[in-house]
């Protein structure tokens, strides 16, 4: 069993991608808009500020594991939420590239004509 040093740094890893990602996503964004939240902490995992929040309507959950406990996940998301804002769990696992889950409702409004 990993220690949990390991496991934190997997997980660090995954919010430090997801961050970088969203800062070139939206490079109208300043750097200090789009955070990674600090291990161990309570809350969302990417930590947005107003002005990200308008553009990046979502509350993240990363996950850097190899089981994951999904409905449990899911409910640590919803539970994180602020207003006006979806859930949206970001997971990976060794040797995978990283998936997303949103809602099914928010996943029609991407896809949508």
């Amino acid at each position: 069993m990993p220690s949990p040093k390991y496991s934190k740094a997997k997980g660090r890893k995954l919010q430090n991608l997801l961050r970088d990602l969203l800062r070139v996503a939206f490079p109208s964004l300043e750097e200090d808009d789009v955070k990674s939240q600090t291990m161990g902490m309570p809350g969302e995992d990417i930590v947005l500020s107003p002005a990200a929040r308008r553009k990046i309507p979502y509350s993240f959950e990363c996950k850097n594991v190899e089981r994951l406990s999904f409905w449990a996940t899911v409910e640590q998301c919803e539970n994180n939420c602020k207003d006006e804002v979806s859930p949206a769990i970001v997971v990976k696992k060794n040797r995978k590239n990283p998936m997303v889950a949103i809602p099914l409702d928010k996943f029609i409004e991407l896809i949508k004509e």
